[in-house]
């Protein structure tokens, strides 16, 4: 990527619109929370503004280190934050930029033309959230540096050294502030994911990640020449593509650049992921719509031109032909609008005409030229169509029965509490521990429903066979909400499912199997916090008839360490929740002051990787999940999830 010196770039474009007061005092306003995926918005911020210099056509490489120390390094080879006096402010414009919230050239002073970071707010709010951060920055030949202290300026921009003048940039050391937020660890992983996807996003940037912090070092680069066609063959590699070609199209329409990638696989999964200016667009927006619209219409004129729909045969729901699809969209755009509190849907009506034009256009092309391809995608499409029919005919004849009227499995235990927000239904494996539960449980807010073996995996299954799975049905009606188009959070009867399973290999793939129906079919279920993974004692330690339990080898020791390693030590290792009486269970697992409950969470920033992670453990394919599971196996500690 060749850097662009065109246009104008100096102190005076960067904007300021108000003060640094409030971030320190209400953080989780600035970048969401103040957990740990807060704590990673810090790096995001600072590697987007990065990005924003390589959509300016200015910066080729990123490279993000974190330290022995514990802190993280970002340095991009792009123009270099300005120097000069900003003659609003009086001060060096990198000052302003880390001192200044909504300060920077993402604000009409004509620096960017497109901008992503999360708000705009990036680098002031990482200096407010860090207990020190230190920027460098090479510049018309010269090394400037100033360094930070809790968003307090330490000392004057200094000079400290010269550089070659092309060798212009800016690097951003920081540590994040410890008293704000509840953990400064970074998880190598889950930063490794979002500039994988960054890379992607933005064809021929090449993007380093380095851990420093262990004797063994890691490092990963990603750099894709071929953009978001190449994250579409990412993302299906745990699938059967079912032709070669990944489709792209890309264009520009009323000042918005639009790209579109997509590929079909044997699976039954829609997996489309929108972005804006490089940011994940979770609940979509204008851009997906005029995807979605366009890709319906395109296809069932090409269907119906070619004879493959007759005419008196229904045209193809957009759901048909979307099918077994994993397609990005990505757009870049002048001035974003987003919509809601949330910032995550795209309000632009322009985006819309602009993907629907592009995306008619360029498919229609690539159709006539691949008429196989054209001809795979509308079979697929009309399959779809038949199985929707007979799911719908399933639906309803499940309706007439259980979902509307008001007759409950026969195998739920119902709790008598009536308001949700009391209740909370445990899913058991096996009748054994079901039989344990049920008397073990609190009648008034705890429902036991027992489930026979392992349920359908629906990462390989139509919607019509789905309706046919007995414990699925059981599933959804305890529930209450239904599934698909006619779920409903309002109708839920229990604000706390819980999966509670053996604390072994096969209570994990029973877990994971629940996990991925309910991800799939009622996603808003874990998206709003209702889900729950219960967490069984590993080990019951006895010793002069005074009983304790383990639910880790870490407690165990310490356990044994506090009572004394000897002969008068019973060890029992809990090899199911069978082995327990209703006693054991309700003191260990499922009294409400004692338990250990993991609530299972959904990062809306990591989508695709969630879907990629599912589609790997539960799809056809054997490579990818042996490859997952030998990179994974180092940091499972236990064999309970």
């Amino acid at each position: 990527m060749e850097k662009n010196k065109v246009e104008e770039y100096g102190a005076d474009q960067i904007q300021i619109l108000e003060g640094l007061q409030a971030v320190r005092k209400r953080p989780g306003m600035y970048i969401g929370s103040t957990s740990e995926r807060g704590l990673h918005h810090l790096v995001y911020e600072i590697v987007d503004n990065a990005v924003d210099e390589a959509l300016a056509g200015f910066c080729s490489s990123i490279f993000v280190t974190i330290n022995k120390d514990g802190s993280v390094t970002v340095v991009d080879d792009g123009r270099g934050i300005p120097t000069g006096i900003n003659h609003k402010a009086g001060i060096p414009a990198v000052e302003v930029v880390f001192t200044i919230l909504h300060a920077g050239g993402k604000f009409g002073g004509g620096g960017y033309k497109v901008s992503g970071g999360l708000h705009g707010v990036g680098a002031s709010v990482v200096n407010a959230l860090s207990n020190w951060l230190v920027v460098e920055i090479r510049r018309e030949g010269k090394v400037y540096e100033q360094r930070y202290e809790r968003g307090n300026t330490m000392y004057p921009l200094r000079e400290i050294g010269t550089c070659d003048p092309d060798d212009t940039g800016t690097k951003v050391t920081f540590y994040p502030d410890d008293t704000i937020f509840e953990t400064t660890v970074f998880d190598y992983n889950t930063l490794r994911t979002r500039l994988r996807e960054t890379a992607f996003l933005t064809k021929d940037l090449k993007i380093t990640i380095r851990d420093e912090r262990e004797e063994e070092i890691r490092e990963d680069t990603f750099h894709y020449e071929g953009g978001i066609k190449e994250f579409v063959t990412y993302l299906n590699r745990s699938t059967t593509p079912l032709y070669d070609e990944v489709i792209y199209c890309e264009g520009e329409k009323d000042n918005v650049l639009v790209e579109v990638a997509m590929q079909h696989n044997d699976g039954y999964n829609d997996s489309a992921y929108s972005f804006v200016n490089n940011i994940i667009t979770p609940e979509g927006g204008m851009h997906l719509s005029g995807f979605r619209s366009a890709l319906t219409r395109t296809i069932n004129n090409y269907a119906r031109e070619h004879k493959i729909l007759k005419e008196k045969d229904p045209a193809l729901a957009g759901e048909d032909i979307r099918e077994g699809l994993t397609a990005i969209i990505s757009v870049k755009i002048e001035e974003p609008q987003f919509e809601g509190q949330t910032k995550q849907k795209l309000g632009n009506s322009e985006a819309r005409s602009a993907v629907d034009a592009i995306l008619s256009e360029q498919l229609v092309y690539f159709l006539e030229q691949n008429p196989r391809v054209a001809k795979t995608i509308c079979d697929k499409s009309v399959l779809s169509q038949r199985a929707r029919e007979a799911a719908r005919k399933a639906r309803n004849a499940t309706r007439k029965t259980a979902l509307e009227s008001t007759a409950l499995p026969g195998k739920l235990a119902d709790c008598t509490d009536k308001d949700p927000k009391n209740c909370e239904i445990f899913i058991v494996e096996g009748d054994s521990a079901g039989g344990s539960a049920k008397t073990a449980r609190s009648r008034a807010t705890q429902a036991i429903l027992p489930l026979r073996g392992k349920i359908l995996n629906v990462e390989k299954a139509r919607e019509d066979r789905i309706y046919g799975n007995e414990e699925i049905r059981a599933m959804i009606t305890a529930f209450g909400t239904g599934i698909h188009e006619d779920f409903d959070i309002n109708k839920l009867r229990y604000h706390k499912i819980i999966i509670m399973t053996d604390a072994d290999v096969d209570g994990a793939h029973i877990a994971t199997l629940m996990l991925t129906f309910l991800y799939r079919f009622m996603p808003q279920l874990i998206k709003q916090g209702f889900v729950y993974l219960a967490t069984p004692p590993l080990y019951k330690i006895e010793k002069n008839k005074k009983v304790r339990y383990a639910y880790s080898d870490e407690e165990l020791n310490s356990i044994l360490v506090e009572i004394g390693r000897d002969g008068n030590n019973k060890i029992q290792r809990y090899k199911g929740l069978g082995e327990m009486d209703a006693e054991q269970l309700w003191e260990t697992t499922m009294d409400p002051e004692k338990r250990i409950l993991k609530k299972v969470m959904f990062n809306e920033d990591d989508a695709s990787n969630i879907d990629a992670i599912f589609s790997t453990l539960m799809g056809d394919k054997v490579e990818p999940r042996r490859e997952f599971i030998e990179e994974n196996a180092k940091y499972v500690q236990n064999l309970d999830i």
